[in-house]
């Protein structure tokens, strides 16, 4: 396996490892690194995948810089490896919700976390990022997304996922892709809340979408974030 390198938007870059054996064709796990006065990585990647991860990290920058370490919510492949990153760049801290915080991250961390506040921004110098609450969705009760607000960049983490190994960058129909890989995995909770949560997310209307499994999404956002809301909303009342 590699992990391949690309800058989605202005200085954030996607580090993408294609794994084949996973789904019908193959899956990809992707984090993406903010590269600002105070680095951000979203998603730290399985710890597995460390050696790979940092080693795409030091082609952008010395993983020594890394200062927020952050992620959607506690899984495996979103934070599996947060403890190497920690042990890796002294200066880093994870940032999470104080849900998710309070539930695993304070034990689980080898560093104290810093909670955030539903809305709460982190200024990066020279980037801007916005904690969002989305507990459930698209599943665990701690769920979260990040917007860059300088580059208008969306970092969904399990929203819109999508197998096989694409382009870093699509402008295609990322709404297909992911019924398709709903109806492989089934891995997203649809309840009432579902849709309404991902509507609000659209109110933002972001320019790209940066996915954690699948290409980013490049064009109308809030149009694609619409649409899935509808997809699910018609999966619920089909369950019903």
């Amino acid at each position: 396996m590699e992990t391949r390198v690309d800058e989605i938007a202005d200085r954030i870059f996607r580090l993408s490892t294609f794994v084949p054996d996973i789904g019908p064709t193959g899956f990809t796990f992707n984090q993406f690194l903010v590269d600002a006065d105070e680095p951000l990585l979203f998603h730290t990647g399985p710890r597995g995948m460390f050696p790979l991860v940092s080693g795409a990290i030091g082609t952008v920058m010395p993983i020594e810089r890394l200062r927020w370490i952050t992620f959607g919510h506690v899984e495996s492949d979103e934070c599996g490896a947060m403890n190497l990153f920690l042990a890796a760049a002294p200066n880093a801290q994870i940032a999470h919700g104080g849900l998710g915080c309070m539930v695993s991250i304070n034990d689980m961390a080898d560093r104290p976390p810093r909670p955030l506040g539903d809305g709460e921004v982190i200024d990066l110098g020279g980037k801007r990022v916005r904690h969002i609450d989305t507990p459930h969705v698209p599943h665990a009760w701690e769920a979260r997304v990040l917007y860059e607000e300088t580059t208008n960049t969306l970092l969904c983490g399990d929203l819109f996922t999508a197998v096989g190994d694409g382009p870093a960058v699509t402008t295609g129909d990322v709404v297909d892709a992911a019924a398709q890989a709903e109806d492989i995995f089934g891995a997203t909770c649809l309840t009432p809340n579902t849709g309404p949560t991902i509507r609000r997310l659209a109110e933002l209307e972001p320019g790209t979408l940066a996915l954690m499994h699948g290409s980013s999404y490049r064009g109308d956002g809030a149009k694609a974030l619409l649409a899935l809301a509808d997809e699910y909303d018609r999966r619920l009342a089909a369950a019903g």
